[in-house]
């Protein structure tokens, strides 16, 4: 099923100035959350914190106390080759179905790279990789 492979990710929005990272990472390190994958993207006076946890309800809990605004935003995670082409490979599947990439990160772990993707149309985008033999990761894998 689809919905099998979207994947819950927080969204982190705070002042973009020294400490905030620092505080985040603190409050999830006390509730023992995991952070599996981030990134962080400025504009202007604010930053966005974006991660794939392992707890992604106990995360937006504990910093929603802290005062931080934190939303949750479905993302799918493609395994890909981790050598040249690997990126190539998942971006033109998308491409060529007319899905585009909103914002992506990526990670390189022990068993394959992984593309972090936010893509117009999450459930397409979904059925093209698997039509076209590519591995995507459920949330459950994640932990």
């Amino acid at each position: 099923m689809q919905t099998d492979f979207i994947i819950k990710q927080i969204s982190v929005f705070s002042e973009n100035k020294p400490g905030r990272l620092a505080a985040i990472a603190e409050a999830l390190e006390k509730s023992n959350v995991n952070i599996y994958a981030f990134s962080i993207a400025e504009a202007n006076s604010f930053g966005v914190v974006r991660a794939l946890v392992d707890k992604p309800d106990a995360a937006r809990s504990v910093l929603e106390e802290l005062g931080f605004a934190v939303q949750f935003t479905d993302v799918i995670a493609v395994r890909m080759k981790d050598e040249p082409g690997g990126l190539h490979e998942v971006a033109k599947i998308l491409g060529d179905a007319g899905i585009n990439i909103e914002y992506s990160y990526a990670y390189s772990g022990r068993e394959a790279a992984v593309l972090i993707l936010r893509v117009s149309q999450a459930g397409e985008a979904i059925e093209r990789i698997l039509a076209a033999g590519g591995s995507l990761i459920r949330e459950q894998d994640l932990h």
